[in-house]
């Protein structure tokens, strides 16, 4: 169930760990994207088929909502660590003005950034915002970051000039 502060009604954007983590009845009215029920299947199978009795709203963001998202996400540099699921829960909780739940650093470090409210599930949550950059594990070399989300959450690419493994860190 959304939560209501001073007689206001706050939407809340459920990333995957909250579907999980989360009990039933405080979801809800909360909103998730439709590609979170493959993680679920993969992840939480038991949970997936519970999760339809929650009465969860189920919402794709619009394009122009994942347009801001993406590039909020590559300024900050986060977008080489993000996975369409990522952009897409965080391009509804831009649309919707909503308050994130997720235990996801770079999805709270994105939200921060945007001066959107967030709330970790089981973790403490970020105590800092951080810029990244892609550097190459062989020749040190600053890569641009992507313009598009990352297939897997350590797969950033080899580096064009060298070959070695790019990697991201923490711009200094």
């Amino acid at each position: 169930m959304c939560r209501r502060i001073r007689y206001t009604m706050v939407e809340e954007v459920l990333d995957t760990a909250a579907l999980i983590a989360w009990p039933m009845n405080r979801m809800r009215g909360c909103f998730a994207v439709p590609s979170q029920r493959v993680e679920l299947q993969r992840i939480a199978p038991d949970r997936e088929i519970v999760i339809d009795s929650v009465e969860l709203q189920w919402r794709e963001p619009s394009k122009n909502s994942v347009a801001q998202a993406t590039e909020i996400a590559r300024l900050s540099g986060d977008m080489a660590g993000l996975s369409e699921t990522d952009l897409s829960i965080f391009a509804l909780v831009i649309e919707i003005q909503a308050v994130l739940v997720s235990d996801d650093y770079r999805l709270q470090n994105l939200a921060e950034k945007s001066g959107l409210k967030w709330i970790s599930v089981t973790t403490e949550g970020i105590r800092a915002m951080w810029d990244w950059q892609l550097i190459c594990s062989g020749c040190k070399s600053i890569q641009p970051i992507p313009e598009s989300t990352s297939s897997g959450k350590k797969d950033f690419g080899d580096c064009p000039d060298c070959g070695a493994r790019l990697r991201i860190r923490k711009k200094r």
